[in-house]
């Protein structure tokens, strides 16, 4: 039966946002300099009549959604935003303005989204299609959005809102018979969890020490991964690898696990590995596994998982099989994971683990966080170095799911400015003490980020 605390879209309001990095992240092969954000405020209302508007904010990572290199990456970077442009003019239509629970707009809505992103690129004469990645983030702040002003339109925080008092179909529609009578509230917290450690990031051309650096920045923050370690008590060090250099693996993961013993060997370290696809094949992951056990037991020791190390494309890549290497480490698929379908085939080629991503939307977040913990698969959550609202949503998903350890938050370190004045309205998430985050205020109405009644202000005038 439908609720009255659905919702239908009436407005939609659009800005873009450019900001600069205060030194260069390397991933994939590739090297980013800044990062352009796509803010967004979205007024719903409800079939009982309440209004409110909600906010959703995500960078728009062209090169990890769209890593086609005959494409400039400026020329995809306007197609994103042309896309974001169109997704805002086709929302207050889906369902023809009929109210319905966020997660059943975004379901209805994905097709189209789909569809919409193929005819730009055949308008636009692209050599090869946009993937569905690429669109999944140009919508993810609009999805975001929704689920903020459904919150706000109700009077609860979202997280409250995936239950049966609120939702009109279980998880079977979204996923399969395996989940009828199941809502996403049994997978997920009512209230987040208080406090999580923080993935700090490693890039491939971050400086370890001193003698690493060759141009300093100057900004008064920490240059160094040594001098991060100390200003944040850090414990969780996400390390960025190449996949297509052995040797440099190796040593680039006992480099930074010296720099950790030095500043505490006694720490309890946690590393997880990110090949982006690099690896060619499984045999080069199983190789650096056993020569890095081999030569820094201690570091292997520390690994909590290994994301996605060959390619995104399963279906074209299923002789690269993970069953040997998940027996080692969890190995967990991100830019492979697109929808309930992908998860199930990663399983069977012997991936253990999936990373959920804010910037893949809100609604297939929690659906298939419903789905990895119905299977046992490991679960983490990444960010697309998210800054302020973004970030604080990435951060919100994690705190909400019960088997997610941590949190990643590298846009403090790569674009802090972003964050200015954000760090005032949710300051737990931005200070990072002992290595760990304050989760525990992310309980507000909607996505708990932004204060009901300052979404349009905020996005015209900023913080």
């Amino acid at each position: 039966m439908p609720k009255p605390t659905d919702i239908s879209v009436k407005e939609v309001l659009v800005e873009f946002k450019d900001h600069p990095y205060r030194c260069p992240i390397k991933f994939g092969g590739k090297t980013g300099t800044h990062s352009t954000d796509l803010h967004t405020v979205v007024a719903v209302e409800t079939r009982s009549g309440k209004t409110a508007d909600g906010y959703g904010a995500m960078p728009m990572g062209t090169a990890w959604s769209f890593p086609a290199d005959e494409i400039d990456d400026g020329r995809k970077l306007e197609l994103m935003k042309e896309l974001a442009r169109r997704i805002s003019q086709m929302l207050p239509d889906v369902l023809a303005g009929q109210p319905v629970h966020p997660i059943d707009l975004a379901h209805v809505f994905e097709p189209e989204l789909f569809d919409t992103a193929r005819e730009l690129g055949e308008k636009h004469g692209l050599p090869v299609p946009v993937p569905r990645m690429f669109a999944l983030v140009a919508a993810s702040a609009f999805d975001a959005a929704v689920h903020d002003a459904f919150g706000k339109a109700n009077g609860i925080n979202v997280y409250q809102g995936y239950g049966p008092e609120f939702m009109t179909h279980d998880l079977a529609k979204y996923l399969d018979d395996d989940f009828v009578g199941e809502y996403p509230d049994i997978y997920t917290r009512r209230d987040p969890t208080p406090r999580m450690p923080l993935y700090h990031l490693v890039g491939a051309v971050d400086p370890l020490t001193d003698s690493d650096i060759e141009e300093p920045v100057g900004d008064g923050l920490p240059e160094t991964l040594a001098e991060w370690i100390d200003a944040d008590g850090l414990t969780h060090l996400k390390i960025k690898l190449n996949g297509d250099d052995l040797a440099w693996d190796v040593n680039r993961v006992m480099a930074v696990n010296q720099v950790a013993e030095a500043a505490d060997a006694g720490r309890p370290w946690h590393y997880s590995l990110d090949f982006n696809e690099r690896c060619e094949t499984v045999e080069y992951l199983l190789e650096f596994i056993a020569q890095l056990g081999e030569q820094a037991p201690a570091a292997l020791d520390r690994v909590q998982y290994i994301e996605q190390p060959t390619r995104r494309d399963l279906e074209a890549d299923r002789d690269n099989e993970m069953h040997a290497a998940a027996k080692l480490k969890p190995v967990v698929i991100d830019e492979a994971l697109l929808d309930y379908d992908t998860l199930l085939l990663a399983e069977s080629m012997g991936y253990s683990g999936v990373a959920l991503k804010a910037c893949k939307g809100q609604s297939q977040s929690v659906v298939l966080a419903a789905a990895a913990q119905h299977r046992g698969l490991f679960l983490c959550v990444q960010d697309l170095t998210c800054t302020d609202a973004a970030y604080l949503h990435s951060v919100g998903l994690a705190a909400h799911i019960p088997t997610v350890a941590a949190v990643e938050g590298n846009g403090r370190q790569y674009c802090p400015a972003a964050n200015r004045g954000w760090d005032e309205l949710v300051p737990g998430a931005f200070n990072v003490e002992d290595g760990t985050i304050r989760t525990a205020e992310l309980t507000g109405p909607g996505l708990g980020c932004v204060p009901p009644g300052r979404e349009r202000d905020i996005l015209t005038k900023g913080l």
